[in-house]
């Protein structure tokens, strides 16, 4: 384990585990907010921890939360969760060669976040890659539960976390998380759709439900088709 360690330090430059370790501490701090809202939100402190140690996926733990403490059912929570995470099918496509073979396959796959699968697609070397994935997991892994500990610490204190803001974190991180994609006019059209059916159903329905139905917004999304293309025209000589 020391001289995988060793070789991925070699691999890594001071900006890059620079970039590294601010992604680290946001993420800590996002792990804080986590862990204020849900003790805040009445939950025991070993359940947010639970989940931060076993799942590991802040926008599904965030949800799943949000979802639990609005009364919602934990099945609609883990069902919306599961489908937040579905992207992770195509992390795994994207980086398997990355992680690496044998018993590196179940720990890498249970690190994967969508920060280090970026800083790994970023490298132009297989050895940085690496590198950069499993120090970024680690770093990411480490702050995250340490910030989910000292945030329900600090929930258990606080009883009202919206007064602090610290509600906001969690619809901040699924933005951020969807921004990229709604460039793209189909997928904002069906995020669109999504939204309005879930913010009408919302007042007549139990939590954890629109969620779920926002999902009629895919009836809407088109995959772009490629212009077809003209037959070269002949030279007559």
């Amino acid at each position: 384990m020391r001289s995988i360690w060793r070789t991925l330090q070699q691999s890594l430059d001071k900006g890059l585990a620079r970039d590294i370790a601010l992604v680290c501490l946001a993420d800590g701090v996002v792990g804080l907010s986590y862990g204020a809202i849900s003790v805040g939100g009445g939950l025991d402190l070993w359940v947010p921890v639970l989940l931060s140690v076993v799942v590991f996926a802040g926008a599904s733990q965030f949800l799943f939360v949000g979802i639990v403490a609005a009364g919602g059912s934990p099945i609609a929570a883990t069902i919306a969760g599961l489908l937040v995470n579905s992207r992770h099918v195509a992390f795994g496509l994207a980086v398997s060669d990355v992680i690496g073979a044998g018993w590196k396959r179940l720990p890498g796959s249970h690190l994967m976040t969508d920060e280090n699968v970026a800083f790994a697609l970023g490298q132009d070397e297989l050895k940085r890659k690496r590198a950069a994935y499993w120090i970024c997991g680690i770093g990411i892994f480490i702050c995250w539960n340490l910030g989910v500990l000292a945030g329900g610490q600090i929930g258990s204190v606080i009883t009202d976390t919206d007064v602090f803001g610290l509600d906001a974190a969690f619809p901040a991180v699924l933005l951020a998380l969807v921004l990229p994609s709604l460039r793209d006019k189909s997928t904002r059209t069906a995020a669109v759709a999504g939204v309005v059916v879930a913010l009408a159903v919302t007042p007549f329905l139990p939590a954890g439900l629109p969620v779920l139905l926002a999902l009629v917004g895919l009836v809407f999304y088109r995959t772009e088709q490629s212009p077809k293309k003209l037959p070269e025209a002949k030279v007559v000589v």
